[in-house]
């Protein structure tokens, strides 16, 4: 009989927070997750902080604008493992969100498009209960 190898251990680190969907719990939500990041060892200013800030901003004010149900939450998970740096909101609209067509004149609708270019990978997973969860991961470079 041989040794097992050891194996190599994984520290993932998680944040897990429920905001008013409002304008007001939005941007709490995105300055929680930079300061949740600051204490993981990325500094606010670094592009890991940068780039979850956006994807945070982003996906809470979707949640605000069109995935408010009245009297519900959205809920904002953090995680860190293994250099990537995944977020994901979830809140209680059964509507999910669609990469809308490029339009150069649009006054709005861009959010899900700056996701798609900052982001390494994002999409969308049902939750239990009502609506669903946009998610989106980003490596967390050097701070």
């Amino acid at each position: 009989m041989s040794p097992t190898p050891a194996q190599e251990a994984v520290t993932v680190r998680t944040f897990a927070q429920r905001f008013s969907a409002t304008r007001r719990g939005a941007r709490l939500a995105r300055r929680l997750a930079v300061h949740q990041l600051d204490q993981w060892g990325y500094p606010y200013g670094t592009p890991t902080s940068d780039t979850v800030a956006l994807i945070v901003a982003e996906l809470a004010a979707n949640a605000v604008l069109h995935g408010r149900v009245p009297g519900r939450d959205f809920e904002l998970r953090l995680w860190h493992r293994d250099g990537t740096v995944r977020v994901e909101l979830s809140d209680t609209h059964p509507a999910y969100p669609a990469l809308p067509a490029h339009d150069p004149t649009a006054e709005g609708g861009r959010g899900l498009l700056l996701i798609d270019a900052v982001a390494t990978r994002w999409g969308t997973t049902p939750r239990s209960g009502p609506g669903k969860t946009v998610w989106a991961e980003c490596g967390a470079g050097e701070s």
